[in-house]
């Protein structure tokens, strides 16, 4: 018996299997941001200023960051904790979720979803890294140039915690473009060669992204606009390699049903 005929004499699960499942793989993901966040939270007043950094060192001498609400000394630095421990643990809540609809997949997709598994999370962190480490030093920097003369730069803890989720957020989500591109190549959604002729309206469609996920200055909106239209382009190379034409994906998928 072929592998598709066994796959084929496996008898589908009743609805609450399914649910039963699904419930056991969510706790599996909320005990991995559990395990994640109990040491990250020990710690969380040093990560709290490691995330800080790229601002600190830019202020002048003097100065520091306030606390305008009375609980945000404690909140600030826990709620960090809490989100980086979604981040750190998205491994393995990835892999609950290719658990989880594994067995509905085809063979030749099951292929596809391994790789684009890993690739979507090594480039969410890359994401964050080029956030952390190119991003943020950039930006605060023109932003404390450009501060009237008199005025001290002291932000409130909470409102810096949100400014650097969101700019770590859009970045993340950006870096998942050549994953989206893939997908939407793979499913027969779009061609290489549509993607192709439409890159003025995505060259324009990343600044104007670029401008509502990202605070309002030049200079983030450009560092986000211009690496997310070359990862644009990456996903259509790839895309173009990674996935079969799509006739031969539908005669695959029906060999597999047969």
């Amino acid at each position: 018996m072929s592998e598709a005929e066994q796959e084929s004499t496996v008898p589908e699960q009743p609805l609450m299997a399914h649910l039963l499942e699904l419930r056991d793989r969510v706790l599996k993901m909320m005990y991995g941001v559990g395990i994640a966040f109990a040491p990250l939270a020990y710690f969380s007043k040093q990560i709290y200023a490691i995330v800080a950094e790229p601002l600190m060192k830019l202020m002048p001498p003097g100065t520091s960051m306030i606390a305008t609400e009375v609980a945000s000394p404690f909140f600030a630095p826990l709620k960090l904790s809490m989100i980086l421990a979604v981040a750190v643990s998205m491994p393995w809540t990835l892999f609950q979720l290719w658990a989880f609809v594994a067995p509905g997949l085809y063979k030749s997709e099951r292929r596809l979803v391994t790789p684009l598994l890993f690739s979507s999370t090594v480039l969410f962190y890359a994401g964050m890294a080029m956030a952390y480490f190119l991003v943020l030093p950039t930006v605060f920097k023109f932003l404390i140039s450009v501060a009237p003369e008199g005025v001290a730069v002291m932000t409130d803890i909470n409102k810096y915690l949100n400014f650097v989720l969101a700019i770590f957020l859009a970045f993340g989500l950006a870096f998942e473009t050549p994953v989206a591109i893939v997908l939407l190549i793979h499913t027969g959604f779009v061609t290489p060669k549509q993607l192709r002729e439409n890159r003025g309206y995505v060259l324009v469609g990343c600044f104007v992204v670029a401008a509502v996920m990202t605070p309002p200055d030049i200079v983030s909106q450009f560092l986000l606009a211009v690496p997310t239209y070359v990862l644009y382009e990456i996903g259509i190379i790839a895309g173009q390699f990674l996935t079969p034409d799509i006739k031969q994906v539908e005669e695959q998928q029906l060999a597999e049903r047969e």
